[in-house]
């Protein structure tokens, strides 16, 4: 498991937000760990167009904090 800082995409409203169970970003996002090899989408929409693949400790200057 990888551990998830606050600015890395597991913590990010748009992390998975297309495509993932809300359960699983919810326990992500709760426990601040995630499995070592999951990708997901980013859902950002000045990035959406890219259909960029990121990990959770993947980050970016559109970081917005998952409510």
């Amino acid at each position: 498991m990888s551990e998830i800082q606050n600015g890395q995409c597991g913590l990010c409203t748009h992390f998975g937000e297309e495509e993932m169970p809300s359960e699983k970003l919810i326990t992500i996002r709760s426990s601040h760990q995630a499995p070592e090899n999951l990708v997901e989408t980013c859902g950002h929409p000045k990035l959406v167009a890219l259909h960029l693949m990121v990990t959770p400790i993947s980050g970016c200057s559109g970081f917005q904090a998952a409510a």
